[in-house]
């Protein structure tokens, strides 16, 4: 579902059709709309733009949000330029990363353009594993996808140039990728919490906390890793998407996210994994041939599902904030949703595992 902008779309087809003359000459912008299954961090409108002869090119339209933040710091042109780099430097599809407008007087806020790329993404609402075109798939289509899917994501983190993304550094919060990453999620749930309880996601820090990892790594993340951030034709990736979450937290926190949003898509929704997508062992194996170790994963599993619940309870509140869902219906799901209970399980087993160890 996208976010709920009220904006006039034949205003902003005229003012996309006059900051074009300099980029492309004079055009006529057409098929202005907001695409079905967008998220909520930012406002995406796809257009056509054409000289009326000939054939029109389509394009992707992002602008920075300006109102209900979800996220606590939302970093847009840093997105454009790692989606640029990553275009530019390795051999992951992505869109052509086309321009960035600073000048908010165009349309309220800076914004930023990119080619379409035509294909289909696995739903998150409806979850694929319950409908959708990857449900309908045959077994080796699906697994085609994934293994497509797998191939692009590890190569992010074999070929991106880790001595041109210094620029993703927040060096007021750390000393490394990883310890800034930390405080930037400690100071999100913070954010988020506003001082109510937050059951599991308090206990999921706790358990962060003591277990925490002495290796602190500076290294690229995409951040939101998973196939529902690719788009798919012929059940192979022709782009990734979606980099709100770009940081140098290192491989890991990638790795962790992929495997906690595929255990999400299934116990979340309490149905099995559709048959041809690849388990969990597969993903590690796979992974360490082509990128390197997995020690340590478990943990990243857990802050994948930390930072999870971090943002549905912003979710709710943003539901809340559009009169979308009851006050009252918002707080109970802040603390109780799919996430916290997918994460709640793994708390728990992690708890069961350790005490098994020791006895």
């Amino acid at each position: 579902m996208p976010i709920p902008e009220q904006r006039d779309f034949e205003a902003t087809r005229k003012v996309l059709a006059e900051w074009l003359r300099d980029k492309v000459g004079e055009v006529q912008v057409s098929q202005l709309v907001i695409p079905d299954g967008t998220g909520y961090s930012n406002e995406t409108l796809l257009f056509d733009a054409g000289s009326g002869g000939g054939t029109a090119a389509s394009y992707v339209l992002r602008v920075k949000p300006t109102g209900y933040q979800l996220f606590l710091e939302t970093d847009f042109e840093r997105q454009f330029e790692m989606m640029k780099l990553v275009a530019e430097t390795t051999s992951v599809p992505m869109p052509q990363m086309l321009w960035f407008e600073t000048d908010a007087a165009w349309l309220g806020a800076p914004f930023f353009v990119m080619s379409k790329v035509d294909g289909r993404i696995p739903s998150d609402n409806p979850c694929y594993n319950i409908e959708g075109f990857l449900f309908d798939a045959t077994v080796d289509q699906r697994r085609q996808l994934w293994e497509s899917a797998l191939h692009a994501f590890t190569a992010l983190h074999r070929e991106v140039p880790a001595e041109r993304i210094a620029f993703l550094a927040k060096p007021e919060r750390g000393d490394t990728g990883f310890d800034q990453q930390w405080s930037y999620w400690s100071d999100s749930f913070e954010w988020a919490a506003q001082g109510r309880e937050q059951p599991v996601a308090d206990a999921a820090l706790a358990w962060l906390v003591a277990n925490m990892p002495s290796d602190r790594p500076t290294a690229f993340s995409w951040g939101d890793a998973r196939p529902g951030n690719m788009i798919f034709d012929d059940f192979k990736c022709r782009a990734v998407l979606d980099w709100e979450m770009v940081s140098l937290g290192g491989p890991l926190a990638d790795l962790g996210w992929w495997l906690f949003l595929d255990r999400f898509h299934s116990e979340g929704y309490g149905v099995a994994r559709l048959e041809g997508l690849g388990t969990r062992e597969e993903t590690l194996a796979i992974w360490e041939d082509r990128v390197g170790p997995t020690a340590g994963v478990e943990w990243y599993e857990i802050y994948a599902g930390f930072k999870f619940a971090v943002i549905m309870i912003k979710l709710s509140q943003l539901f809340e904030h559009w009169e979308m869902m009851p006050a009252v219906d918002a707080r109970a799901m802040e603390r109780d949703n799919p996430v916290t209970a997918v994460l709640s399980a793994m708390l728990a087993e992690r708890v069961s595992r350790t005490h098994r160890s020791r006895s």
